[in-house]
């Protein structure tokens, strides 16, 4: 997947969570992550990583977001590993021994 592609639906994923308040608590909470480190940190690849794991863990979840921005449900874990590459991860965590 193109990088620009997988920006747009890494930061789509973390305005999807943004827009309802019951969604990003939850997400901040399971991740650790702080606000301020999210406003900080938001466009990072790091962090839009962390956004499209935590919707690969919720499936329903994730079928609200890739209907509600019209992205098809499988090009979410492609855009998650053309981010990971961006920040510097190497493998693939789910085929890794």
């Amino acid at each position: 997947m193109h990088t620009d592609r997988a920006e747009s639906i890494g930061v789509s994923a973390l305005l999807f969570l943004a827009g309802d308040e019951e969604r990003l608590i939850r997400f901040l909470t399971l991740t650790g992550v702080s606000p301020q480190q999210l406003r900080a940190e938001a466009r990072s690849p790091q962090m839009l990583v962390a956004v499209l794991d935590y919707l690969l863990q919720d499936e329903s979840t994730l079928l609200v977001f890739a209907s509600s921005d019209g992205i098809p449900p499988e090009d979410i874990a492609p855009a998650r590993r053309a981010l990971a590459e961006m920040a510097g991860e190497i493998g693939d965590p789910e085929i890794s021994v």
